[in-house]
């Protein structure tokens, strides 16, 4: 079952849009705002964002913008009231995969629906070598998005995944929370760096503690985190 985040502000749109999706087997996720859409996004798996370009707080080509920054293959189609070529234009350019209209037709909408993820799925990057980045007893794949510890499987949320890979491509390099924040939240992200102790703490639970395995995320007093070899420090 495909999982499509419907970002729209317009409430009825959004309801009749849930349903009718529904009705043709797609799981589906509705945000109201610009921001609350990309907070959704962030926090789970998509195969498909519906969204609408006049959003509150931030406007639908802002959040494409956000979205291509940290993912550059989900199929993102825009909804719009606005028909003019410099639109859509602005649209494609910014990384939509393909853009409709309002007012459309419903059947219309799940064939462009029904073409992004065909499409999406036959361009899927074959798992590499390359791909794959172990530490120690931890292994992490970037393609497939499976983590394991000691041979078991471990489910983590996007933003969880995202922090694990960059600190095991820095493995062993202290990370300051500045420097985690940039490279996984943005530079844009208008938030503040607990957001960070947050998300390790998440990860500790899940790659440690539920497992009672030695910790292998240290904090450095002072300074932020580092991905180092098992010992009794924490």
């Amino acid at each position: 079952m495909s999982k499509i985040l419907i970002v729209e502000d317009e409430q009825q749109i959004a309801r009749v849009l849930q349903l009718e999706l529904g009705f043709e087997g797609y799981e589906t996720t509705i945000a109201n705002t610009g921001t609350d859409g990309l907070l959704k996004f962030h926090e789970d798996e998509y195969d498909l964002v519906l969204l609408d370009v006049m959003l509150p707080e931030l406007n639908g080509l802002e959040v494409l913008k956000r979205i291509r920054k940290h993912n550059e293959t989900v199929p993102v189609l825009l909804l719009t009231a606005k028909s003019n070529i410099e639109d859509k234009v602005t649209g494609l350019d910014y990384g939509a995969n393909d853009y409709i209209t309002k007012p459309f037709e419903f059947d219309e909408l799940l064939a462009r629906i029904r073409v992004a993820l065909r499409f999406s799925h036959k361009s899927a990057p074959e798992p590499t070598s390359s791909s794959v980045h172990t530490f120690q007893d931890l292994s992490l794949n970037e393609q497939t998005r499976e983590v394991t510890r000691n041979a078991l499987q471990i489910d983590l949320t996007p933003r969880e995944f995202d922090l694990l890979l960059h600190f095991m491509k820095h493995a062993k390099l202290v990370q300051s929370r500045e420097q985690l924040l940039n490279a996984v939240w943005g530079y844009d992200y208008y938030g503040d760096t607990n957001v960070v102790d947050v998300y390790v703490r998440y990860l500790r639970q899940k790659l440690e503690v539920n497992l009672n395995l030695p910790p292998l995320l240290h904090t450095v007093r002072g300074v932020g985190y580092v991905l180092k070899e098992a010992s009794n420090e924490t």
